[in-house]
Protein backbone atom coordinates (compact mmCIF):
# COMPACT_ATOMS: atom_id res chain seq x y z
CA UNK A 1 0.00 0.00 0.00
CA UNK A 2 2.94 2.33 1.07
CA UNK A 3 4.37 1.60 -2.32
CA UNK A 4 1.10 2.24 -4.00
CA UNK A 5 0.86 5.81 -2.45
CA UNK A 6 4.71 7.00 -2.96
CA UNK A 7 4.20 5.92 -6.91
CA UNK A 8 0.78 7.76 -7.29
CA UNK A 9 2.12 11.08 -5.34
CA UNK A 10 5.67 10.95 -7.40
CA UNK A 11 3.79 10.97 -10.60
CA UNK A 12 1.48 13.25 -9.64
CA UNK A 13 3.27 15.30 -8.15
CA UNK A 14 0.99 16.09 -5.29
CA UNK A 15 0.36 14.80 -1.82
CA UNK A 16 -2.34 12.71 -1.54
CA UNK A 17 -3.31 9.81 0.72
CA UNK A 18 -5.43 6.78 -0.23
CA UNK A 19 -6.46 4.43 2.43
CA UNK A 20 -7.63 4.80 6.46
CA UNK A 21 -6.36 8.11 8.14
CA UNK A 22 -6.20 8.62 11.85
CA UNK A 23 -7.82 11.65 13.16
CA UNK A 24 -8.56 12.62 16.16
CA UNK A 25 -11.96 14.22 17.69
CA UNK A 26 -12.85 16.03 20.23
CA UNK A 27 -15.56 15.41 22.28
CA UNK A 28 -18.39 17.37 23.11
CA UNK A 29 -20.76 16.65 25.76
CA UNK A 30 -22.44 13.28 24.60
CA UNK A 31 -24.29 12.49 27.74
CA UNK A 32 -26.80 15.49 27.09
CA UNK A 33 -29.35 12.99 24.72
CA UNK A 34 -29.13 9.85 27.43
CA UNK A 35 -32.65 9.26 27.81
CA UNK A 36 -31.62 6.86 31.18
CA UNK A 37 -28.64 6.94 33.73
CA UNK A 38 -27.30 4.32 35.90
CA UNK A 39 -27.38 4.78 39.77
CA UNK A 40 -26.02 2.40 42.35
CA UNK A 41 -27.23 0.99 45.99
CA UNK A 42 -23.71 1.28 47.53
CA UNK A 43 -24.39 -1.32 50.39
CA UNK A 44 -24.57 -4.25 47.68
CA UNK A 45 -21.97 -2.98 45.85
CA UNK A 46 -18.92 -4.95 46.48
CA UNK A 47 -16.11 -2.85 44.76
CA UNK A 48 -15.29 -5.38 41.59
CA UNK A 49 -14.97 -3.49 39.07
CA UNK A 50 -16.79 -5.15 36.02
CA UNK A 51 -18.90 -2.16 35.62
CA UNK A 52 -15.38 0.18 35.08
CA UNK A 53 -14.08 -2.99 32.65
CA UNK A 54 -17.25 -3.47 30.69
CA UNK A 55 -18.03 0.75 30.04
CA UNK A 56 -17.80 1.20 26.16
CA UNK A 57 -17.38 4.51 27.16
CA UNK A 58 -14.84 4.34 29.82
CA UNK A 59 -16.90 6.53 31.71
CA UNK A 60 -17.01 4.37 34.74
CA UNK A 61 -14.49 4.46 37.74
CA UNK A 62 -14.11 2.63 40.88
CA UNK A 63 -12.44 4.20 43.77
CA UNK A 64 -12.01 1.60 46.15
CA UNK A 65 -11.08 3.94 49.54
CA UNK A 66 -14.26 5.10 49.22
CA UNK A 67 -17.87 4.70 50.77
CA UNK A 68 -19.87 5.62 47.09
CA UNK A 69 -17.17 3.85 45.10
CA UNK A 70 -18.43 3.82 41.85
CA UNK A 71 -18.06 7.40 39.98
CA UNK A 72 -19.87 8.23 36.85
CA UNK A 73 -18.65 11.16 34.23
CA UNK A 74 -22.28 12.08 33.23
CA UNK A 75 -21.29 14.32 30.69
CA UNK A 76 -19.80 11.34 28.23
CA UNK A 77 -22.07 8.83 29.59
CA UNK A 78 -24.80 7.68 26.92
CA UNK A 79 -27.14 5.77 28.90
CA UNK A 80 -26.35 2.52 27.19
CA UNK A 81 -26.89 0.33 30.81
CA UNK A 82 -23.88 -1.85 30.26
CA UNK A 83 -22.58 -1.36 33.54
CA UNK A 84 -26.04 -2.33 35.36
CA UNK A 85 -26.16 -5.47 32.86
CA UNK A 86 -22.94 -6.79 33.17
CA UNK A 87 -22.94 -6.07 37.80
CA UNK A 88 -22.47 -9.42 39.37
CA UNK A 89 -24.53 -8.53 42.04
CA UNK A 90 -27.36 -6.23 40.71
CA UNK A 91 -26.40 -3.64 42.60
CA UNK A 92 -26.91 -0.72 40.19
CA UNK A 93 -30.04 -0.04 38.32
CA UNK A 94 -31.19 2.28 35.19
CA UNK A 95 -33.34 5.16 36.02
CA UNK A 96 -35.02 7.94 34.03
CA UNK A 97 -32.62 10.69 33.71
CA UNK A 98 -34.87 13.67 34.23
CA UNK A 99 -37.47 11.34 36.87
CA UNK A 100 -36.96 10.65 40.24
CA UNK A 101 -34.44 8.32 41.57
Amino acid sequence: MQKQQETHTTELKRHRVFGPCATKFGADNTGSWRLERPVVDYDKCIKCGTCEKFCPANVVYVKKEQKECIVFDFDYCKGCGICVNECPTKCMKMVPERGEE
